[in-house]
């Protein structure tokens, strides 16, 4: 692994000189695609994309070094960088004949905080092929493009990366933009970062057939950006009345926003009213929530769908 660019002292890495110079250290987090529930945005109009459902996500507990002490071994220090990006590069040959790329804020990364890890293992063992061996980065609350898997090279500048995977794609446009009026805005649009509040209904799945009256446990899960999940609001009439869903905390922290991972909830319905369209929301500790009109934020890439999740529940014994 070579650390270079901007930096004082560039370094060259093996997995063994990682492990044998830095402590390492533990980091419960959720990786999300950011074209999570694009299913859903597809149905009203054609996204470019994989047509994820609400399980483009994963809840892992990760190993491996903090990476702002490479990068302070390289001779950054966070004072002289404030304004600089750490782009990263796998392996893995995409778009251009190159690796994939991706970049993130350098603050990011030297806060204390902000918990990036350079991984090496997964839930306690070897971090497998599929999801990066033998190094990859974690940036937890912020969408799984950034976690670069295969990770070759980490370059120090005051850009971002030039990538097509930062400069290409995970943009969010307004929704009158088409692939044929694009190309004017891909300069000035932000690329993708932080995580937005979601949550999802894993339990019934959409169309499932459940008798009218009988009890029955809806599941999900909530996540924000390392915000706490406040409330999980739940609704069995498409929206107009709600009830809170119970929480399931996966981490046990303090009140600080370094809530990586997710929160499953569960809701007991006494009496189901199918057929029925049930709905749910998530609230963080910022009051932050998810819209109500899909078609609001409708993007030609599919991306960042946190609109309410729908489920349509059928009268089994209708069918």
């Amino acid at each position: 692994l070579t650390i270079g660019g901007d930096v004082p002292q560039p370094i060259n890495l093996s997995l063994s000189e990682l492990k044998s110079r830095f402590p390492k250290v533990k980091v419960m987090a959720t990786l999300m695609c950011a074209g999570n529930r694009r299913n859903e945005l597809n149905k009203i109009k054609s996204v470019r994309g994989v047509t994820w459902g609400a399980a483009a996500i994963s809840n892992a507990v990760w190993g491996g070094v903090p990476l702002r002490l490479v990068l302070q071994a390289a001779g950054v220090m966070e004072a002289n960088f404030s304004q600089y990006h750490v782009c990263f590069e796998g392996f893995d040959i995409c778009k251009n004949n190159t690796g994939y790329g991706s970049s993130i804020p350098i603050s990011k990364v030297m806060d204390p905080l902000g918990d990036v890890l350079l991984a090496y293992e997964m839930n306690g063992e070897e971090l497998p092929r599929d999801h990066g061996y033998p190094i990859r980065v974690v940036v937890p609350g912020y969408i799984g493009a950034r976690s670069v898997k295969w990770l070759k090279s980490i370059i120090i500048q005051k850009e971002e990366s030039t990538n097509y995977f930062q400069q290409r794609d995970y943009k969010l446009f307004l929704p009158q933009i088409n692939w044929d009026n694009v190309d004017q805005w891909w300069e000035k649009s932000p690329a993708i970062q932080q995580l937005s509040v979601q949550a999802a209904i894993l339990e019934p799945k959409n169309g499932a057939a459940v008798d009218t009256g009988s009890p029955y446990v809806i599941k999900g899960y909530a996540l924000s950006n390392g915000h706490r999940i406040a409330r999980v609001d739940i609704s069995l009439d498409n929206g107009i009345t709600w009830e809170p869903a119970t929480t399931i905390r996966g981490e046990t922290k303090d009140n600080c926003n370094r809530y990586w991972s997710w929160f499953l909830w569960t809701y007991n319905v006494k009496s189901m009213p199918s057929p029925c369209r049930i709905v749910c929301r998530a609230w963080d500790y910022s009051s932050n929530s998810m819209p109500g009109d899909i078609h609001s934020i409708w993007n030609l890439r599919g991306v960042m769908n946190n609109s309410w999740h729908r489920i349509d529940v059928v009268n089994k014994s209708k069918i």
